[in-house]
């Protein structure tokens, strides 16, 4: 079977996706992957879910924070961020997700957007609360353990 002329081809571009939720949070790829598509679908309808094509090509997350890259049908990645922009909660966790920017390229992407290094988060306790309670510290970002669940503080919080 012959390849396509490169003009006939579908052309596509990269979105870098950073990812951010609770430390104890075990996220997977097929979660996230169902999540955009579901959102996808319900945002853009099944007609407009299938014209955008979001597919995610690489995923990693771990200690609450991760990153992905998705592709995108060129034309479509206004409504490809408002889809990936509605996904609130994976299997019920909450996350954050943020758009680090948007390329022509997978290596592109990846060298321009995305840390490929571990993320920096140490673990030390904090006074918070009038108590002294553990936490997740992550650049200025902390996650205070209070009870069974994490509360997000910032550094000006933290006594």
């Amino acid at each position: 079977m012959k390849h396509l002329p490169k003009h006939l081809r579908p052309r596509w571009r990269y979105l870098a996706v950073g990812i951010e939720t609770w430390p104890d949070v075990d996220l997977g790829r097929r979660a996230f992957q169902r999540a955009l598509w579901y959102s996808a679908g319900n945002l853009l309808g099944d007609a407009g879910s299938a014209d955008a094509g979001l597919k995610l090509l690489s995923f990693s997350c771990s200690g609450g924070s991760g990153e992905a890259v998705v592709r995108v049908r060129r034309g479509h990645v206004e409504e490809a961020r408002a889809a990936i922009a509605c996904v609130g909660a994976i299997e019920g966790d909450p996350v954050g997700i943020r758009i680090r920017g948007i390329s022509g390229t997978v290596r592109a992407c990846e060298e321009r957007y995305m840390r490929r290094a571990a993320g920096s988060s140490t673990q030390r306790d904090v006074a918070f609360g009038d108590a002294e309670r553990p936490a997740v510290v992550r650049e200025d970002a902390y996650d205070v353990r209070a009870g069974s669940e994490y509360v997000g503080a910032a550094a000006f919080d933290i006594e």
